[in-house]
């Protein structure tokens, strides 16, 4: 099976991320394990890449992360969409499309 590329879809790890927490609040690993589900496995996103988009998305105010207790009694880090983040995923999604309409006209 082939998988995706990084360089191609790197400009769009907020907005995959973002669509997991519209949601609700997760973590690293279930998104990560999410994004492999949904692409049926042709994405997998490298940890240092989620936790920088995450790094991103929290500074620019589009996240929030709170730690919480898990099931296992570890300590985890957990994401939630802001309003500002909801706002940055709806952009994101017009500008694919608009960039999915150009780059088409190109595949034969």
């Amino acid at each position: 099976m082939q998988e995706i590329s990084s360089d191609v879809i790197r400009g769009y790890n907020d907005t995959i991320i973002l669509y997991f927490l519209r949601q609700g609040d997760s973590y690293g690993y279930e998104i990560s394990k999410n994004i492999k589900t949904v692409s049926d496995g042709k994405y997998l996103i490298k940890e240092t890449t989620l936790y920088s988009a995450f790094n991103r998305l929290e500074k620019n105010g589009y996240i929030t992360s709170f730690s919480r207790d898990a099931d296992n009694g570890k300590r985890r880090t957990y994401y939630r969409i802001t309003d500002s983040g909801q706002e940055y995923y709806r952009e994101k999604c017009e500008e694919w499309f608009l960039t999915k309409d150009v780059i088409d006209r190109f595949i034969s």
